[in-house]
């Protein structure tokens, strides 16, 4: 059974960055695109960034393009998110989340539609 672990959250003021990582194990990792979404309070969760199972195509939402970069190490099971200039609009929790079929339009749309989550980790930017 595929598990899938956040680390890196954190309190940050407006303009600083994170990074949070994600350790997969119980899959063949890379074999899998990997994504990021998160989940403000009282809201749905969005798609946030998602890679490629080689790491040669990557996919941003519009609010963090340009800001944050997703990268993956298919030696360690690691998948990260680089967050830079954080807004206080980025607090949430933020979810890796891992798929055998690279469909971000679906992502974007659905907010869902991968193969496995992990539990979160607490993003929050204050002003």
């Amino acid at each position: 059974q595929a598990q899938l672990a956040e680390s890196g959250g954190g309190l940050v003021q407006a303009g600083g960055s994170l990074r949070l990582s994600c350790v997969a194990s119980g899959l063949a990792f890379s074999t899998y695109a990997m994504g990021w979404f998160r989940q403000a309070s009282g809201k749905e969760r969005e798609f946030v960034a998602a890679i490629t199972w080689s790491g040669g195509s990557t996919y941003y939402a519009d609010a963090v393009k340009g800001r944050f970069t997703i990268s993956r190490d298919n030696a360690k099971n690691m998948v990260y998110l680089q967050m830079n200039s954080l807004k206080p609009e980025d607090t949430a929790v933020y979810y890796c989340a891992a798929a055998k079929l690279f469909r971000p339009s679906l992502w974007v749309r659905e907010g869902d539609g991968m193969d496995s989550w992990g539990k979160g980790t607490l993003v929050t930017v204050s002003s």
